[in-house]
């Protein structure tokens, strides 16, 4: 039993006809980190948002993040059945990450136009990953890709909609 523990995990190569994978498995890295950062990010101002607004964006917010935790299973998973190792330090989602941080206090409004652009710029890595994949014959990945591209157009959209005044 000791020895079932000591096992270290390592990439093993799949042969499913999908080619040259190590590039889908950086660009699948990418969007995990991206997910992670965007899913921490998503919660920390659904915490912290205040104002008139506050039950709309509250319950929003809630659902973006749930839906990126789970999100980032399946994409994690998908490393995997390529062949390789997904991330497993948080230095790696911070390095591979194009979401930052927004420094000082934020307003509402401020909260929802961070969150839709960096739900804009997953989006635009994932269609470069959605090129990429059917490059090399990988519709999984592809279809993966177009998927989570839908979900964060769909945000940016609804929450740029429910921050338009009147």
């Amino acid at each position: 039993m000791t020895d079932a523990l000591n096992v270290v995990p390592n990439e093993n190569p799949v042969s499913t006809g999908v080619r040259d994978t190590a590039p889908l498995a950086k660009g699948l890295a990418d969007v995990l980190a991206d997910t992670y950062r965007l899913t921490f990010k998503t919660h920390a101002y659904h915490w912290n948002v205040e104002g008139p607004l506050f039950y709309s964006i509250h319950k929003l917010t809630e659902e973006q993040y749930e839906n990126m935790f789970a999100a980032a299973d399946e994409i994690a998973e998908r490393i995997r059945a390529l062949g390789h190792l997904a991330p497993s330090r948080m230095s790696d989602i911070l390095d591979f990450s194009a979401i930052k941080d927004r420094e000082g206090d934020l307003s509402a409004a401020d909260m929802i136009e961070d969150l839709a652009a960096d739900h804009e710029r997953v989006a635009h890595r994932l269609h470069a990953l959605t090129e990429l994949a059917g490059s090399r014959k990988d519709v999984v990945t592809e279809d993966l890709a177009t998927e989570r591209s839908a979900f964060h157009e769909q945000a940016a959209w609804m929450l740029r909609a429910i921050s338009k005044s009147s």
